[in-house]
C-alpha cells in the first residue's frame, strides 16, 4: 500500500506487453516547462485546466488538484512534491478533448507535425520546498511565472524568478484568478511587466477556475518555449539526468529523468555514473500523470525507468544514467540540499524503533532532502536526529510518519546547527544543545544567517520594524511598489527566523505580508547554553541554546513552566536555570506534605511539633545522603520538549 498516491484517479489498465509508442516524435515538437509561483496563487488549479483542455485526463476522472497525489497536499491546499505529466496539444484545433485522448491512446500516440508534446513539471510554492523547484528547473526550458491578480507580486515570486533566470529558462509571465471580484488585472500586469522589463501586453491573463485564457496560454507555450536542444555528440548514446525517483516494493527504485542524449529502451544495460551501479531497464515510460509504459524515451523527453534496484542509498537525485561502458561524461547534477532545521524524533514506544527507522528510509526514497542519524537519550530512549529544510518540511515529514506508518512520535523542539571552536583549537558542528560545550571551553561560536525578503502593506511598517529589532534583523534596503506595498530586504540569524518569525509576521499583517529567504554563510554568534537543573542535577533533555540578550527571559519562562507541571516530591525541590556558569533563575517546588499528626487526638501541642520536626529532619537527610531523587514523569518531558509545546 502506498498512501502517497491516493489521488482518487483510477489507474489505466496498462498492458506491459503493449507499451505506448513514443518513437518518431520530432524533438522540435517537444516543449518542457514548469509552473512557478508563490503559495496559493492558483498553480494547481491552472494545472487542472491545462490537463483538462488538452484531454490528458478524461472529464469523468477530473477532480481538483489532480496532480497533488498526497491526501496531505489536498487537505492543506499546497503542493509538497513535484509531479511531472505529459500533455498533447494541437494549437490549430481547439476541439482536442477527452474523446481525442482515447483516439490517441489507441493509435499508440503517433503524432502529426501539428501536435506538440508538452511536458509539465508541477512544483511546490512554499519556500521550504524550493529545492524541488530547483531540480525541476534543470529539466525544462521554460517556466510560467504565475502571479495572483488579487495579491500581486509576492516575496517567493522574486525568489523563484531569480532561480529560473539563473537556469536561463524562458519566462512567460501570467496573471491568474482574473475571474475574482477583487482582481486587479491591469495593475498586476503592469507590476509584473515592470519586474521582467517587458510590455504589459506581453503578460497573459488566465483563470484556472473558469478556464478563460487557457487556450492562449497553451499556444504561447508552444510559441515561446524553445524545443529541447539535441546533442550532436555521443553517436546516439543515451544519457539522462535524474531529477526525482520513487520506490515500489515489487519494482524497486523508479527513476524520473530528463533525457538529454540518445534513446533509452526497455532491456538496455544501464549504469549510474556517480553510484557506479549497473542495472537492466525493466521498463521505460511516461507520466499521464500515472506511470504509463512506453517503448522508448528519446532526447528531450521526460519520463521514467524502472531499475529493479531495491538497495537503499544507491540512487541519488542529480546522478546521470547512461549505458554501461559509455563514452559520454556525467551531466552537471544538483547541489545536495543542506538541512536548515534539526529536530529529534523518538517513538513513544521503544518497540517501534525498527519501524521508525524503516519508515524514515522509505520517506527518504521520495524525499531526498530528508536526512537522519540515530541517537540515544537517557530519558527518551533511542530515536533519530533528523535534518529538515524548514519548519513546514519538519511538520509535513512528521505528519506523514504518523499517517502513513501509524507511528506515535515525540518530536523535540527544532534547533539549528552551530560551528563551535573550543579552547584547544578543535572545531566541531553541534546539532543538539545537550552536546554544546561548557561556557569556559568555547573560544568562538558561529551560526548560519539568512537573507530575508519581506513584502508587506505600509500600515504595519511601524510594528514590523519593532519586530525586526526583537529578532536581531539588519535592514539592508527598502523599495516601494506602485501599489504602495513595501519590499524590505534584511539579514538575520537563522535562529531568530525559526523562532516564530513567520507566524508573527502573518499575525501583524493579517496574512497580507509574504516572506522568502536564502541561507547565508555562518557568522559569529552571541549565544549561550541554557541548562535546567532539578534538585541541583542538570536535565540534558531540557537544555537549549538561546541568544545571550534573551537568556534571562528564556530562563524564567522555562523555570516557571516546569514549576507548573512537575509533580511535588517528598522534599522541597529546587528548579533552576543555569547559563554562563551561574544560576540566573530559580523556583522552589514545595514538598508533598504527609499529615503525620493525623492520628493524634488532644494532648499537648508539643507532641505534634516533635512529629513535624522529625519529618523535617527525614526530608533533609534524603537530600544530604543523595537518596532523594526527583522522579520526572514521561508526560513532563513530552510537554517540555515537544515541538508544539
Amino acid at each position: 500500500m502506498n498512501p502517497t498516491h491516493n489521488n482518487g484517479i483510477a489507474p489505466r489498465p496498462a498492458k506491459r506487453d503493449n507499451a505506448v509508442s513514443c518513437g518518431g516524435v520530432n524533438p522540435g515538437n517537444i516543449r518542457n516547462f514548469s509552473i512557478i509561483a508563490h503559495v496559493d496563487h492558483g498553480k494547481s488549479t491552472l494545472a487542472d485546466r491545462l490537463l483538462e483542455r488538452t484531454g490528458t485526463i478524461p472529464e469523468r476522472l477530473m477532480r481538483d488538484q489532480v496532480l497533488d497525489r498526497m491526501d496531505l497536499e489536498r487537505e492543506r491546499g499546497i503542493t509538497i512534491k513535484m509531479q511531472p505529466v505529459r500533455m498533447v496539444w494541437r494549437p490549430s484545433h481547439a476541439e482536442v478533448r477527452s474523446t481525442k485522448y482515447e483516439a490517441r491512446k489507441e493509435s499508440n500516440f503517433e503524432f502529426s507535425d501539428s501536435e506538440y508534446i508538452l511536458n509539465l513539471i508541477d512544483t511546490p510554492g512554499h519556500i521550504d520546498f524550493s529545492y524541488e523547484v530547483s531540480r525541476a528547473l534543470h529539466a525544462v526550458e521554460g517556466v510560467l511565472l504565475l502571479v495572483d491578480s488579487t495579491q500581486g507580486v509576492q516575496a517567493q515570486t522574486l525568489t523563484t524568478l531569480a532561480a529560473a533566470q539563473a537556469q536561463r529558462c524562458v519566462v512567460i509571465p501570467v496573471v491568474s484568478k482574473i475571474d475574482s471580484p477583487a482582481a486587479r488585472v491591469d495593475e498586476v500586469k503592469a507590476e509584473l511587466a515592470g519586474l521582467l522589463k517587458v510590455s504589459p501586453g506581453g503578460v497573459l491573463a488566465v483563470s484556472g477556475k473558469t478556464g478563460a485564457g487557457v487556450d492562449e496560454l497553451l499556444e504561447a507555450i508552444v510559441r515561446l518555449v524553445p524545443p529541447p536542444r539535441v546533442s550532436e555528440s555521443g553517436n546516439g548514446e543515451p544519457r539522462g539526468l535524474i531529477f526525482d525517483f520513487s520506490y515500489s516494493t515489487h519494482r524497486g527504485v523508479v527513476v524520473y529523468l530528463r533525457v538529454f542524449d540518445g534513446t533509452f529502451r526497455k532491456g538496455q544495460q544501464l549504469t549510474f555514473h556517480a553510484a557506479g551501479k549497473d542495472f537492466i531497464a525493466l521498463e521505460t515510460g511516461i507520466f499521464t500523470p500515472e506511470e504509463t509504459p512506453a517503448e522508448s524515451l528519446s532526447s528531450g523527453d521526460i519520463g521514467y525507468i524502472v531499475t529493479g534496484i531495491k538497495e537503499p542509498g544507491v540512487v541519488a537525485v542529480g546522478d546521470t544514467i547512461g549505458v554501461v561502458h559509455g563514452s559520454l561524461p556525467a551531466l552537471h547534477g544538483y547541489e545536495r540540499p543542506r538541512p536548515v532545521v534539526w529536530a529529534s524524533v523518538y517513538p513513544e514506544n521503544q518497540d517501534d524503533l525498527p519501524l521508525l527507522r524503516k519508515s524514515l528510509e522509505r520517506l527518504r526514497l521520495s524525499d531526498s532532502s530528508l536526512s537522519f542519524e540515530e541517537e540515544s537519550s537517557g530519558v527518551l530512549g533511542r530515536g533519530f536526529r533528523c535534518g529538515f529544510l524548514g519548519l513546514l518540511h519538519l511538520e509535513i515529514v512528521t505528519e506523514r510518519l504518523r499517517r502513513e506508518f501509524s507511528l506515535s512520535l515525540i518530536v523535540t523542539i527544532p534547533t539549528i546547527s552551530y560551528v563551535v571552536t573550543r579552547t584547544n583549537g578543535e572545531c566541531e558542528i553541534i546539532y543538539t544543545p545537550a552536546k554544546f560545550p561548557e561556557h569556559g571551553d568555547i573560544i568562538k561560536i558561529e551560526e548560519p544567517w539568512a537573507r530575508v525578503i519581506i513584502i508587506t502593506p505600509p500600515r504595519v511598517m511601524s510594528t514590523l520594524v519593532q519586530m525586526l529589532y526583537e529578532h536581531e534583523a539588519q535592514v539592508l534596503s527598502t523599495e516601494t511598489f506602485h501599489d504602495g506595498r513595501i519590499e524590505i530586504e534584511v539579514e538575520m540569524p537563522l535562529r531568530e527566523l525559526m523562532r516564530g518569525f513567520f507566524d508573527r509576521l502573518k499575525n501583524i499583517s493579517s496574512g497580507y505580508a509574504s516572506l522568502s529567504y536564502e541561507i547565508l554563510p555562518p557568522r559569529t554568534a552571541d549565544v549561550v547554553r541554557l541548562d535546567i537543573l532539578v534538585a541541583e542535577e542538570p536535565v540534558p533533555a531540557f537544555a537549549r541554546v538561546v541568544a545571550a540578550r534573551r537568556v534571562q527571559e528564556e530562563a524564567e519562562k522555562m523555570v516557571e513552566k516546569l514549576h507548573a507541571i512537575l509533580p511535588k516530591q517528598l522534599f522541597n525541590t529546587k528548579i533552576q536555570a543555569r547559563a554562563q556558569g551561574r544560576i540566573i533563575s530559580s523556583r522552589t517546588l514545595s514538598a508533598m506534605r504527609k499529615d503525620v499528626t493525623g492520628y493524634l487526638y488532644g494532648g499537648d501541642v508539643t507532641r505534634k511539633m516533635k512529629l513535624l520536626e522529625k519529618q523535617k529532619r527525614g526530608k533533609k537527610k534524603l537530600l544530604e545522603r543523595g537518596t532523594g531523587k526527583v522522579n520526572i514523569p514521561e508526560d513532563v518531558f513530552m510537554k517540555m520538549v515537544r515541538v508544539d509545546s
